[in-house]
């Protein structure tokens, strides 16, 4: 039995190790899908915990909102310095060609496998998307997060985050409906 369990997304966590331990997995999925490397996602999400260690002070209620923010913009710094330093180095199709490395740790082989397959299908269907449409997909809809959250961590109004949002969905039911 955990002697401390993750708190539920609602509920504010006691401590910041609380929090990292209820958000560790679905900032490192986010992560992942935005930046489509493994390692490169458990450095951003590593960089943006050890950031938030300096915001430990403030009130339980800001660090879901602050998380995310720092977390949002080291994803971008990670994009922007690869597009600089490896641009130049990589055709366009390189991204395309990396696959992702999953764990089989279900009972069921064919459980886990259809699993996989929904997962890498989801993946891919939001990694086609733009940038913000695919972050305000992902804050809003995998995250739970609020609007107006969502567009303090983005940076736009909340207004932009309804659009986004709005897209993102039609673009993706377009994408998935062979999926059904």
């Amino acid at each position: 039995m955990d002697v401390n369990p993750a708190p539920a997304r609602g509920d504010a966590p006691a401590t910041l190790d609380a929090f990292f331990a209820g958000v560790r997995a679905r900032a490192f999925r986010f992560a992942e899908i935005g930046l489509r490397h493994r390692e490169d996602a458990l450095d951003a999400v590593q960089d943006a915990m050890t950031r938030m260690l300096g915001y430990r002070d403030r009130p339980p209620e800001e660090w879901t909102a602050l998380f995310w923010t720092i977390l949002r913009s080291r994803i971008v710094d990670i994009q922007r310095r690869r597009m600089f330093r490896l641009g130049w180095m990589t055709e366009a199709g390189d991204d395309a060609q990396q696959t992702l490395d999953w764990a089989d740790d279900g009972p069921d082989p064919a459980r886990a496998q259809d699993s996989r397959e929904a997962y890498a299908t989801l993946v891919a269907a939001l990694r086609g998307l733009p940038r913000r449409q695919r972050e305000a997909f992902t804050l809003r809809i995998m995250e739970e997060l609020d609007v107006a959250t969502t567009a303090r961590i983005m940076g736009c109004g909340e207004g932009s985050v309804k659009t986004h949002l709005s897209r993102a969905r039609e673009a993706l039911q377009q994408r998935l409906e062979d999926f059904r």
